[in-house]
């Protein structure tokens, strides 16, 4: 899962690897970007999403 700003920089790793199937929580502390609009991406197997 990462971050990105408008311009498609990024901005934050949230997480990078593999997890075992279930329920995971990620702690994300934004203080370090400066405002405005961020999207996520999430990359599995065979699925990906972005949204804002």
């Amino acid at each position: 899962m990462k971050v990105y700003d408008v311009l498609g920089n990024e901005g934050a790793v949230l997480v990078n690897g593999v997890k075992e199937a279930g329920n995971d929580e990620v702690n994300f502390d934004a203080a370090s970007l400066s405002s405005g609009i961020y999207f996520y991406s999430i990359n599995a197997e065979y699925f990906y999403q972005v949204r804002k």
